[in-house]
């Protein structure tokens, strides 16, 4: 399948003697992911790509897999074969098939973006291994459809009480000048879109802290919720949850920021 004319369908490829060998039938073995990266490609740019690189392969290399050069290699590869017009979110896969491991490339066409979101507090936490980049993923996604039967996009994970993550988001929220994250020792992926706003916020002098804090004392904060698909979107509602409040003059000037963060993708060799 030529990886170019795959309009908006998914086009799937395997890492095979050196090359992306993509596929025209669907899998039919049971596969297990055990890494995932995702990020937005749009008319051939994209942000913070070295970090998404740098997670991928530091899961890949706790999952097992230690052939560096290999895994260089592999998404190198992906890379190339990215269209340079339009809008992309590939995904960049290590899956376990018969107890092999092997590597994987995905095409996809970027889903729809938005510009806010509503959440909920997930009713529990399903994550197994919350500090890695995939393997989670399907779990995570069982939480959507819960939180959409409440009015919501997006579900709040809670740790012991306290706010620790989204299941596709990573929170940040903001009390006057400050900004605030959860803490780093709660389990959660480190999520390349907050490190991108935490840099934003230190080349502009902004102070950022840790905070641990339960739902409720989230009241009049304003609730920023990130990632590498939709960017900073702010929380308008919490269901059954506190009161935020809104600063749209400072989400558009960082949202701008953010984007203005994007830089071309490397040049196929």
């Amino acid at each position: 399948m030529d990886p170019q004319r795959t309009g908006p369908m998914t086009a799937l490829a395997d890492w095979a003697n050196g090359e992306l060998r993509f596929r025209d039938d669907c899998e039919l073995v049971e596969t297990e992911l055990l890494g995932a990266d995702s990020f937005l490609v749009e008319e051939g740019r994209v942000l913070a790509l070295g970090l998404h690189r740098s997670r991928f392969a530091e899961t890949a290399r706790e999952q097992g897999f230690g052939d560096l050069g290999k895994l260089e290699a592999f998404w190198d590869a992906g890379i190339a074969a990215l269209p340079r017009d339009g809008a992309w979110f590939p995904r960049f896969e290590l899956v376990r098939v018969r107890d092999a491991l092997r590597l994987r490339f995905r095409q996809r066409t970027a889903p729809e973006r938005t510009s806010s979101v509503v959440v909920a507090t997930a009713d529990a936490d399903p994550r197994r291994v919350p500090h890695l980049k995939g393997p989670d993923i399907d779990r995570l996604s069982a939480l959507r459809p819960k939180a959409q039967r409440r009015g919501a996009q997006e579900a709040v994970i809670l740790d012991d009480g306290r706010v620790s993550d989204g299941a596709t988001t990573a929170l940040l929220w903001w009390r006057g000048g400050t900004l605030f994250a959860p803490p780093f020792e709660l389990p959660r992926v480190d999520s390349v879109a907050a490190r991108t706003v935490r840099g934003i916020a230190a080349a502009l002098g902004v102070p950022v802290e840790e905070e641990s804090v339960r739902p409720s004392e989230l009241d009049g904060a304003v609730l920023w919720a990130v990632n590498a698909l939709h960017g900073i979107r702010p929380v308008t509602s919490w269901v059954d949850g506190p009161v935020l409040a809104a600063d749209p003059a400072r989400t558009d000037a960082w949202r701008a920021r953010f984007a203005a963060l994007a830089r071309p993708l490397p040049s196929p060799s």
